[in-house]
């Protein structure tokens, strides 16, 4: 029996590799071990286990050897959480998993990290650009990206595979794609400074060929960025989401001088939890011009451009867009 392991697979990206792995064959029975509730609970082959990766794995995780483990435990919600937080959770979930890789003895490990590990980047930026993050977030990820490595060094049969995403987006998207197709459905979308900083995103559909394909491509250790290709403006991506969904709605850049003052004003009223925090503000005016490289140099075949995905993902699942099943 072929058995994964996936550390915080109770998320967006765990859930769809479950599935599909599920799907395709390529696992016989998926271990979702995340400390919050998995919505593919009653999934055939899915088996739930409830834990903190901050606490120690025990070793009955998994009736068998897992074939993979798959490392997506983090914090990563920013604001949400006290800086330290991030490197509590995910430096000490890097150290659990990794003694639990050595004494269940898998070899096989695959990692995720962030692209905010470059920080800003606005040029074009490659897998071997300089560490320079500015967010606790992207500041814990890095260390826990060598925590990997060290586990990886002591065995030589060991695999390592680790991939800096942008930031996902796909169906039932929660994130920024997400509230962009809603805000621009309902007549009006507005962002903190230029509409030429570039943004990297990462298809949800994308993401999972490229896993697949580093795994499969036999290298000992991959460490590459995935965003899809080329990376567009921000002021691009708004327009082909605006000529997808036929709105007319105006697309606004707001300078962030203006905004960041009037959302320290509502989170002074509605808390750190709302939608226009000065942190949210920032980052969204921050450029992420990111290049997988890597995978270009290994020659993996981008199967998708934004619009191409809009459309891959609105024949899956056309309710994202208001629209009705064919």
């Amino acid at each position: 029996m072929r058995v994964i392991v996936i550390f915080g697979g109770s998320g967006f990206i765990g859930s769809f590799l479950a599935e599909r792995w599920l799907e395709t064959g390529l696992a016989d029975q998926v271990v979702i071990a995340d400390i919050k509730p998995s919505a593919l609970v009653n999934h055939p082959g899915i088996v739930y286990r409830q834990l903190d990766v901050r606490e120690p794995i025990p070793t009955d995780l998994c009736a068998t050897t897992p074939e993979w483990i798959f490392n997506f435990a983090a914090i990563h919600r920013e604001p949400g959480h006290e800086h330290h937080e991030y490197f509590d959770t995910n430096l000490k979930g890097a150290e659990t998993v990794t003694q639990y890789a050595e004494a269940v003895a898998c070899k096989n490990i695959f990692f995720t990290s962030s692209i905010s590990v470059y920080g800003p980047t606005p040029g074009p930026t490659t897998e071997n650009a300089r560490m320079c993050p500015i967010s606790p977030y992207g500041g814990s990820k890095f260390p826990a990206e060598l925590i990997h490595r060290g586990w990886q060094s002591r065995g030589a049969e060991r695999r390592l595979m680790i991939i800096r995403p942008g930031v996902v987006y796909g169906p039932r998207d929660p994130g920024n794609i997400g509230r962009m197709i809603k805000a621009i459905q309902k007549g009006y979308f507005a962002f903190p400074g230029s509409m030429n900083i570039h943004k990297s995103y990462a298809y949800i559909y994308g993401l999972l060929d490229s896993i697949e394909f580093v795994i499969n491509s036999g290298e000992s250790v991959v460490t590459y960025n995935y965003v899809e290709t080329p990376t567009e403006t921000l002021g691009d991506i708004a327009s082909q989401v605006r000529e997808f969904v036929g709105s007319k709605a105006p697309i606004m850049s707001l300078p962030t001088s203006v905004l960041l003052p009037a959302a320290h004003l509502v989170q002074t009223v509605a808390g750190s939890l709302n939608p226009v925090h000065p942190v949210r503000v920032k980052k969204a005016g921050m450029p992420t011009h990111i290049v997988p490289k890597k995978l270009q140099d290994m020659g993996f075949p981008f199967k998708y451009t934004f619009k191409s995905s809009l459309e891959h993902w609105a024949k899956l699942v056309p309710s994202d867009f208001g629209k009705k099943a064919a």
